[in-house]
């Protein structure tokens, strides 16, 4: 004990700022002759070490103080405090004019008319000025067995348990059902946190993750015990490919499978998992057309399919095989290869498959030229979560749009872009027990509810001001792009060569009245609109 105590008196009148440099001296010796790895902290010792902080922290001070409101990627400030204002329910207007260049190439303005509709007294969207009902019951037109119209044009992309935390999940799942709209599952399968009360539109990709056998293969009748025992599962989607990285399998590391992911996922737990880049229950486009009809008369449900786009040989065999037919998908998603909420290597997100506007355009035209639109529901996605984007997308022919990174950023993503760091400082895309417990499902689902409904009613009063009813009613002459230096516009139809197909609309009664209609909406219609908390 009096060791101790003149121990502690001699480190008492020692100063402070000994200790300091004692500590600095220790660092600059390990750094010379102890660090093998870095030539910078030995070269520079100490000093070294603050070169590799900044670079840490390079992507924050830009995002938060050297950036301007329209010059970040993938999404600017100024779209990202939209969506966070809208989440919350505050003021998601902004003064002054816009600070976006209208002449920088690319940039869109939408058409209004000269005398905007007039939304009557007694219309639906009277009192649900979010309300837009898709203009397509999806398997209607192959005559599914349970064909499915969803409630909502905006819809949650394919994002699993998993790659999402379960509380993120659940999140979006409850905020779906509180918006009407439907949760794809991602090819994680179908989750416990997928079951709080939304529609579901089950995915699954290579891996068959939840629907496979003991050898990793295709199992239809898991597929049908899953959907007769969860009769939320209203569509199914087969994952062809997807943006970030088209034609790429993937491993799910041992040491991150869990027993409530293996389980889920039908999985072994203490194994590496493969998802191969192609699919083992078929190899060529009769096969998945074959596929698509199996699971669809084995199911009753909708059958679509997802893809990035490059090659058009493929698409076009696809569509010439449906005209022979009679029978196909009865949607297509097409994601564009901007990327999204997978982490993929650079070299696939940057260069591997065209842009959601490239790639879009091309397929469409395929199905056009060979009169096959009104069979086929088409979904976009990529970068689609903002209204003009959105209002473009359904122009050139989308009927649906699925949403994945906005719909993270509502429910609070910061776009620190660490997604496959499994440190995600959000709590979203990490399954660290500590930093997925920040996020509160109850506050959360009603702000992506809020996110929702805002989006839904933005793109509404354009479409207003447009002119139409529905966004479907828009066409490619409604929408100009810039050309740049030119310093004029073209039409889409000028851009890309085609003009869309109409969409058969008799208006928002008959939508209402479909008995496939989906997410609740049917049951709550005549009720007060729902309204979530900030």
């Amino acid at each position: 004990m009096e060791f101790l105590e003149t121990l502690w008196s001699y480190v008492a009148t020692v100063p402070w700022w000994a200790y300091i440099l004692l500590f600095l001296i220790i660092v600059a010796i390990k750094d010379v002759f102890f660090n093998k790895k870095h030539t910078i902290k030995h070269n520079y010792p100490v000093v070294g070490h603050l070169r590799y902080f900044l670079e840490k922290i390079g992507p924050e001070l830009r995002q938060y103080i050297v950036a301007n409101n329209r010059e970040e990627l993938p999404f600017n400030r100024r779209q990202r405090s939209w969506i966070y204002a809208s989440s919350k329910r505050q003021n998601n207007y902004h003064g002054f004019g816009s600070d976006q260049d209208h002449f920088s190439p690319g940039h869109m303005f939408i058409n209004p008319s000269l005398l905007p509709f007039v939304v009557p007294k007694d219309h639906p969207s009277s009192k649900n000025k979010d309300l837009i009902p898709s203009p397509k019951a999806i398997g209607e037109a192959n005559q599914r067995r349970r064909p499915y119209r969803p409630s909502s044009i905006i819809n949650i992309s394919a994002m699993s348990f998993g790659s999402l935390s379960k509380n993120a999940v659940e999140s979006l799942n409850k905020g779906a059902d509180i918006a009407h709209c439907y949760h794809n599952t991602g090819e994680g399968s179908l989750s416990p946190y997928h079951k709080f009360g939304a529609d579901v539109m089950f995915h699954f990709g290579t891996g068959y993750f939840g629907v496979r056998d003991e050898h990793g293969n295709f199992s239809l009748d898991k597929l049908k015990a899953l959907v007769n025992e969860y009769p939320q599962i209203r569509a199914i989607e087969v994952k062809l490919s997807q943006g970030a990285k088209p034609g790429k399998g993937g491993v799910l590391p041992k040491e991150k499978i869990t027993k409530e992911i293996a389980e889920i996922r039908g999985i072994p737990m203490n194994q590496d998992v493969l998802s191969p880049a192609n699919h083992s229950a078929f190899g060529n486009v009769p096969e998945l057309l074959d596929f698509i009809e199996i699971i669809a008369e084995g199911t009753g449900l909708p059958v679509g399919i997802k893809s990035a786009v490059g090659k058009m040989e493929m698409w076009e065999e696809l569509a010439d095989q449906m005209l022979r037919r009679g029978t196909g998908p009865d949607f297509i998603t097409i994601d564009g290869g901007e990327g999204g909420t997978g982490a993929a290597p650079p070299s696939f997100a940057d260069h591997v498959s065209l842009p959601f506007v490239f790639g879009f355009s091309n397929v469409y035209q395929v199905f056009l030229e060979r009169s096959l639109t009104h069979k086929v529901t088409f979904i976009g996605s990529g970068k689609l979560g903002l209204p003009a984007s959105a209002l473009m997308a359904i122009a050139m022919g989308c009927d649906l749009i699925h949403v994945a990174r906005e719909a993270m950023m509502s429910i609070g993503c910061i776009q620190a872009q660490v997604c496959h760091t499994n440190n995600c400082p959000a709590g979203i895309a990490t399954q660290n027990k500590w930093l997925q417990s920040g996020v509160n499902p109850d506050i959360k689902s009603d702000r992506f509810a809020n996110y929702v409904k805002t989006l839904r009613k933005e793109v509404l009063e354009i479409t207003h001001a447009a002119g139409y009813e529905h966004p479907c009613q828009l066409n490619m002459k409604d929408v100009d792009v810039s050309m740049g230096d030119n310093h004029y516009t073209q039409t889409l139809l000028e851009v890309y060569g085609y003009q869309k197909a109409s969409v058969p609309f008799k208006g928002y009664q008959h939508l209402l009245e479909c008995p496939h209609l989906g997410g609740g909406l049917v049951n709550n219609i005549n009720a007060e609109p729902q309204t979530a908390q900030p």
